[in-house]
């Protein structure tokens, strides 16, 4: 059945706005943790160069991004991948680009390094990782909306919360992922931008 999430309704806009200028024109655009698959249906309607395949580790949410997919019936909107991103293998080929969008701050550290490790041995040279959700920076959360958030996470898991920039961006360069951009966002998120160097 079709999801709707409201976070993902909200933030599809301003989100296009950075991907159809950081994306290339044209290739593979593989999104980890696509959620309700919103985000591939609209990005794969508004970007039709690009083939756009969605994944994601949840059942429930691999059955609403194949409802968009069957609703939406676009060409460049591949079938939904179950992909676990802490596995050594993904079972994908070399892709142009990944998108991740609110995964890493509600899954645990080692989900992100598997994430980060994943887009390091399947990402393309010169392509490029993009990164959506809040941070922290120098430590501090940059509004006190997030330190609420942050707090809220922390109750419902403790492995949850939100990030350090700094740690992400050290975990990416390990993984020849250079911070190239930093997009602030709608309700203080953040979009990063990482190239692939080798």
């Amino acid at each position: 059945m079709k999801q709707i999430w409201p976070a993902a309704e909200r933030n599809k806009a301003p989100l296009l706005e950075v991907l159809s200028r950081v994306l290339p024109k044209h290739g593979r655009v593989l999104e980890i943790a696509s959620g309700s698959g919103q985000h591939a249906a609209y990005f794969a309607r508004q970007l039709p160069g690009l083939t756009w395949i969605p994944s994601d580790v949840d059942e429930a949410n691999l059955s609403s991004v194949r409802a968009w997919r069957e609703a939406e019936k676009l060409a460049n909107l591949a079938p939904a991948l179950r992909i676990d991103v802490c596995a050594a293998d993904w079972g994908i080929e070399e892709v142009n680009a990944v998108f991740n969008a609110n995964m890493i701050h509600i899954s645990a550290w080692a989900c992100t390094e598997g994430l980060v490790s994943g887009v390091g041995r399947y990402l393309a040279k010169g392509g490029v990782f993009v990164l959506y959700g809040p941070f922290r920076s120098a430590g501090e959360h940059t509004a006190p909306s997030n330190a609420e958030f942050d707090a809220d996470l922390k109750r419902r898991n403790p492995a949850w919360g939100v990030r350090d920039l700094e740690a992400v961006s050290a975990l990416c360069s390990e993984a020849g992922l250079a911070l190239a951009e930093r997009v602030a966002m709608p309700a203080n998120n953040q979009t990063l931008v990482f190239c692939k160097q080798a």
